[in-house]
């Protein structure tokens, strides 16, 4: 296990303009911690991993493992073990025989790697098909022989790049919380890139959330999520996302639609001017209200059933912001398509301030 810090890193691709996919990354990741790198497609997050592992030059800045300096070292001197989105298991061997293929290439006694093997498999309920080839597996069971063959190594570093995009829904939620599991059991430092919110989310203990290359904030799931440090974050984190709307700002606060909501004082001393401001809302911070007084008339235009809870899709009814609002309901009444309903904020502590031009949140 080991300690893993970028410092001021950089992966810059020639062209004119020169693109920098990974733009002067500075991020600790613990000893033990399992930390996920999430953003959009083109955010730098596979590249920032592939930069750690040896497999992308690093123009700028440097990486450590421990107290080593591996920026320059090959891949096969920097003791990590990755997991791919492919499985990519050699078909003629058994799964007994791909998940010690490593060791074997290493010379290890085959004794010790025959033990290696039967505890991997042990851990991840494998020893049932540890003499099966792997066309006779399923998807989960082809990417936990992956999994095996990375933890055979017992390396400092665990690198992780979306495996489980080729599972299907179930299987990827039984399966990212055997992982989660499973780190948690063998304390290694394990950094998991996923472009899906939802598993960085539920498996992180720390979440990176990256964009064009930046860094944007990296903290628990929790504060992500109650205290996004910009729009991209708020924007990025929670499901479904949060509602955003730069509205003006008049003297009894934000102008959403003639509902005026009050504002902290504060909140008007940003880099921008004071005449607008970005506030943000959670679906579940917005209710359905039978009054139509300091409530937002809106029109459905979709209802989510869910079960328990809907998602309603609506736009304001003076048009004045081409987005539907998203509100999350209670699923047992829900409204019709087309109906005219009032929404209120639950909580005014609930709402997010940004500032209009650099997106940055406002308020502590």
């Amino acid at each position: 296990m080991a300690q893993v810090a970028y410092n001021k890193a950089a992966r810059v691709f020639g062209g004119t303009p020169p693109v920098r996919a990974v733009d002067g990354l500075d991020l600790t990741v613990e000893d033990g911690e399992f930390l996920v790198l999430v953003g959009p497609s083109g955010s730098g997050k596979s590249t920032a991993l592939r930069m750690l592992a040896g497999l992308e030059e690093i123009d700028e800045g440097g990486v450590r493992i421990g107290d080593v300096d591996v920026t320059t070292m090959p891949p096969k001197s920097r003791d990590i073990a990755m997991v791919f989105q492919s499985y990519a298991l050699y078909p003629h061997m058994t799964v007994a025989e791909n998940m010690g293929f490593a060791l074997k290439l290493r010379r290890i006694p085959k004794q010790e790697v025959r033990r290696r093997v039967e505890e991997a498999a042990e851990l991840l309920d494998l020893t049932g098909y540890l003499d099966r080839k792997p066309k006779a597996l399923s998807g989960g069971q082809r990417q936990r022989v992956a999994m095996g063959r990375a933890i055979v190594r017992e390396p400092s570093v665990f690198l992780m790049d979306e495996p489980l995009s080729n599972l299907d829904a179930k299987l990827r939620v039984e399966t990212r919380a055997n992982i989660a599991s499973l780190q948690r059991r063998l304390g290694t430092t394990t950094i998991y890139v996923t472009h899906d919110q939802v598993e960085a989310m539920t498996m992180g203990h720390r979440v990176a959330v990256l964009a064009d290359g930046v860094l944007q904030q990296c903290e628990t799931p929790r504060e992500l999520y109650e205290r996004p440090a910009n729009s991209f974050v708020a924007g990025f984190i929670g499901s479904p996302a949060m509602n955003l709307r730069t509205v003006p700002l008049t003297p009894e606060g934000a102008e959403l639609d003639e509902v005026s909501i009050p504002v902290p004082r504060s909140a008007t001393s940003g880099p921008s001017d004071d005449s607008e401001i970005t506030i943000g809302i959670r679906p579940e911070s917005l209710h359905l209200v039978s009054s139509a007084e300091n409530s937002l008339p809106l029109q459905v235009e979709l209802v989510e059933e869910l079960g328990a809870d809907c998602l309603i899709h609506g736009r304001t009814v003076s048009g004045a912001h081409k987005d539907p609002l998203i509100i999350r309901g209670d699923g047992r009444k829900p409204p019709t398509p087309g109906e005219t309903v009032n929404v209120a904020v639950r909580d005014l502590d609930e709402i997010h301030l940004f500032d209009a031009g650099s997106g940055e949140r406002l308020v502590s």
